[in-house]
């Protein structure tokens, strides 16, 4: 492939893109393109493929939460032994290792917010080596994965439930 990131670059702004219609895209060959993500599939490269939705659309209850945490590093393990722990629960969505005020940051989702703190109060807040926790619940999506979500979509719906 002349330019496998372009490849990515599509794949990531849309995975319904089909073999064929990234081949007319990349000027490649339909089997080239599906041989290379095939590749990129088997080495890791491509981890996953994911819909991003609007759940505030929907009539389940989701509540996601931002949350900082200060932690000690293990020696000779630094921070991913810990980040390992940690994104091991099932409500965890992403961990990122940060720079500044805290160590890390971690991506939960919850039914409520109840269930959001008693994860954090028994599963993260207790665990060897966390310092300290900050939780910060997200009040509303923007843009997420970057897709935007219309605000005045979201104000029509609020309004409409009144």
């Amino acid at each position: 492939m002349k330019n496998p990131e372009k490849l990515l670059d599509l794949l990531a702004q849309d995975a319904r893109l089909t073999p064929a219609q990234l081949a007319a895209m990349l000027g490649e060959s339909e089997e080239d393109v599906a041989a290379a993500i095939k590749a990129y599939e088997k080495n890791s490269t491509i981890l996953g493929y994911k819909t991003v939705v609007d759940w505030d659309k929907t009539s389940k209850e989701s509540v996601t939460a931002l949350i900082e945490v200060k932690i000690t590093p293990q020696k000779g393990m630094g921070f991913d032994e810990i980040a390992r722990q940690i994104y091991s629960h099932h409500q965890v969505e992403s961990v990122y290792l940060m720079s500044g005020g805290f160590d890390l940051t971690v991506i939960i989702k919850g039914r409520t917010m109840r269930e959001v703190a008693r994860f954090v109060s028994e599963q993260l807040a207790p665990m060897e080596n966390v310092l300290s926790t900050g939780t910060h619940f997200i009040l509303k999506k923007y843009k997420d994965n970057s897709v935007e979500f219309d605000p005045a979509d979201s104000d029509k719906r609020e309004v409409m439930a009144w």
